[in-house]
């Protein structure tokens, strides 16, 4: 029997907010990135963060691996203006100071940083400003008891290792909770975020973790949270990649984008090319694309490289190009207005883009 859907219906989750951006609930899916920068190098970080800003992103995770780097954390906040996550592992002191500088959510697992007197420390530090929690359980840190258990880091070896961090939390009266079961593996992720979405209303953060360069990283990601999110699996997102954290939140916002879960930015559209095609496709879409990237109104833009079936294959987009002989028809909706040289086409089009802009504007 054929499965069609109209529209993804999301899990039921419980609501956390992170300063003033909400995480599951009604809530939209958020798209967050981390900086790569040093997080005491404050000038670095923030010039960073307020690329990623101009990308879109709407949460950021700092790394708070020593005190310098906790105690930056105040002067950051002042001159950004997305809330902050400070990522900390073992130390129970740099949760402590970082919460005090001012983060917005902590980024910790309550069971690997010490005895119950320092969790509650955090945890009581947490509540009394309103701070999140998020519980990243992570494939390649798994406990060793868990891993002699199941033998390697299979998908109820995470979900185990993540309700351990819960029970903790909630036993201290604390449901301000994020969750996250990534693993560089695909399948491993995607079925662990599934078994664990049985188990609680807790709203989940997707990644895949250490998904690699941006080639490799954005189809795993695209595969393992595209199937995620289709199942209604999913309340905020990182794609992971080795390269520049800008990229991480584009392409975070393709992949909502194309499941019609947010509209945010340029839908474009262009056809592979094939022998019909006379003009430099190629290198039209590519530079199209590239004065396209911070553009936030959602409009859908077709390149197409033939003149007789270019409009009405892209019928549906807002505006496009299609290619002739060294000529170029610029249509809307189907509908040639004008027709351009090679050279000039993707100057035009972009005068064209922004009139449209400003119309719907009025």
């Amino acid at each position: 029997m054929q499965h069609t859907i109209d529209s993804i219906l999301r899990r039921k989750t419980k609501k956390v907010m992170l300063r003033n951006v909400g995480i599951g609930g009604d809530a939209p899916i958020t798209v967050q990135s981390m900086t790569n920068t040093k997080t005491y190098d404050v000038k670095s970080t923030v010039n960073q963060i307020f690329q990623l800003e101009e990308a879109g992103c709407e949460i950021i995770r700092v790394a708070v691996p020593d005190m310098e780097s906790a105690l930056a954390i105040a002067d950051i906040k002042k001159q950004i203006h997305i809330p902050l996550v400070a990522d900390i592992h073992f130390d129970y002191r740099l949760a402590l100071e970082a919460l005090k500088q001012g983060a917005d959510g902590l980024r910790i697992n309550p069971g690997n940083i010490g005895p119950k007197e320092r969790i509650k420390k955090v945890v009581d530090s947490a509540r009394e400003r309103n701070v999140p929690i998020r519980i990243g359980v992570n494939s390649g840190s798994l406990e060793k008891d868990l891993l002699l258990k199941y033998k390697k880091p299979v998908p109820e070896a995470l979900v185990e290792s993540a309700l351990r961090h819960v029970e903790i939390l909630e036993s201290m009266n604390f449901y301000d909770i994020v969750i996250s079961l990534k693993s560089s593996d695909v399948i491993t992720t995607v079925n662990s975020y599934m078994l664990l979405a049985e188990k609680v209303d807790y709203p989940f953060h997707l990644g895949i973790t250490e998904a690699g360069t941006a080639f490799s990283g954005t189809i795993k990601s695209s595969m393992g949270l595209g199937i995620l999110l289709y199942y209604g699996i999913g309340d905020t997102l990182r794609v992971s990649l080795t390269g520049d954290p800008v990229d991480e939140v584009r392409i975070g916002f393709e992949i909502l984008k194309n499941l019609k879960l947010r509209e945010n930015g340029i839908d474009l559209i262009s056809c592979p090319t094939c022998g019909r095609c006379e003009i430099d496709l190629i290198k039209i879409a590519r530079d199209i694309e590239d004065r396209l990237k911070n553009i936030k109104k959602p409009l859908k833009i077709a390149v197409m490289g033939c003149a007789v079936n270019g409009p009405g294959e892209a019928r549906e987009a807002d505006i496009g190009i299609a290619g002739g002989r060294k000529r170029v028809v610029i249509f809307k909706k189907g509908e040639i207005i004008k027709s351009v040289s090679e050279e000039s086409a993707v100057t035009e089009l972009m005068e064209e883009i922004h009139k449209l802009i400003e119309e719907s504007s009025v």
